[in-house]
């Protein structure tokens, strides 16, 4: 009887042992997983799509983010991070434990980049600031014709390519168009949406004053209800340089030249495509332009333009501000 008392007396401090040598582990463990990491200062680390969890932990390791890789993973095994993994690059905070890092790769949100696109840039001018923002994959080759990507800031992850960046670009513009072309004016001399996208892009490069766009589209199909011919120099420029800046004034001779078929002092009607890519805003003016009888505009002084329903008025308009450019010219501006 009493050996069988000292057996369970063993078997009990045996038990409790091991529960206690259990208990430290887990403390011990909790502790190792709960301490600061190495990290003095912010870093990035960039899971890629595919990534195993021992291919994450060696990425941390290397990256100085965590000094014991084989808890990191026991611990994503245990808590299931293995299952939650994302593509993406994640911000971790200097001073990261391990579970810390597995927190913020389960669930925070990965690192967004940014490219911004601006209104009346051409499409070639468009790749080219696609092809220079960082962490993107792959060369911009599937490019749209001119006027078809919507000038806007877009988002976008490490490894996405630069082919679907510019296939959102795309589709946006198309999204934006859907939600103009049913809400037009009525009788437009606008018959098409590409004919649209054409007069906007127009627009877009003759001015910068956002409230003077639903005038100037005014303007343009006013003359094109007249069959009068658009006289807009940058569709001249477009037609000599593709759209880059000519750096100097147009020349009588460019003006007369037929053969430059954006040439729309020669040409009726709009030229053969786009001439930028214009910005939503222009593109709701042509199609609900101001209600207004001009015909003409010019320059005003003020980085606007003066308006005219008439050649008199456009005249007298033009008269002011060559007196402004000699004013400025004599001040050496």
């Amino acid at each position: 009887m009493r050996g069988s008392e000292g057996f369970a007396r063993v078997l009990i401090l045996l038990v409790l042992a091991v529960l206690a040598a259990m208990s430290f582990v887990a403390f011990e463990l909790a502790r190792r997983v709960q301490a600061d990491g190495p990290l003095s200062e912010e870093s990035i680390v960039w899971v890629e799509q595919g990534d195993s969890l021992k291919r994450v932990e060696t990425k941390l390791a290397v990256a100085g983010i965590i000094e014991e890789p084989g808890l990191f993973y026991y611990y994503g095994r245990a808590t299931g991070l293995a299952e939650e993994l994302r593509a993406g690059e994640f911000v971790v905070p200097g001073g990261s434990s391990i579970k810390d890092v597995s927190e913020i790769l389960a669930e925070g949100d990965p690192l967004l980049r940014f490219v911004t696109i601006p209104e009346g840039v051409t499409v070639a001018q468009a790749a080219r600031l696609v092809t220079a923002a960082e962490m993107l994959e792959g060369e911009a080759t599937e490019l749209p014709t001119e006027g078809h990507l919507l000038p806007e800031t877009y988002a976008y992850q490490r490894g996405e390519t630069r082919n679907a960046l510019v296939a959102r670009m795309v589709a946006a513009h198309e999204e934006m168009l859907d939600e103009l072309w049913p809400n037009r004016q009525p009788d437009l001399p606008i018959k098409t949406r590409e004919e649209a996208v054409i007069l906007a892009s127009i627009v877009e490069k003759e001015t910068a004053v956002p409230e003077e766009r639903p005038r100037v589209a005014a303007v343009f199909v006013n003359r094109l209800r007249r069959g009068m011919r658009l006289q807009s120099d940058p569709t001249i420029i477009y037609g000599i340089t593709g759209g880059e800046p000519l750096g100097r004034g147009l020349r009588q001779s460019e003006l007369n030249n037929s053969d430059n078929l954006y040439n729309s002092y020669r040409h009726g009607g709009l030229p053969p495509t786009a001439i930028a890519n214009p910005g939503k805003e222009s593109l709701a003016a042509v199609l609900n332009p101001a209600d207004t009888n001009d015909l003409y505009f010019v320059a005003d002084g003020t980085g606007g333009h003066a308006f005219a329903a008439t050649l008199r008025e456009h005249q007298a308009n033009v008269q002011r501000w060559r007196a402004i450019e000699r004013a400025r010219k004599a001040q050496g501006q």
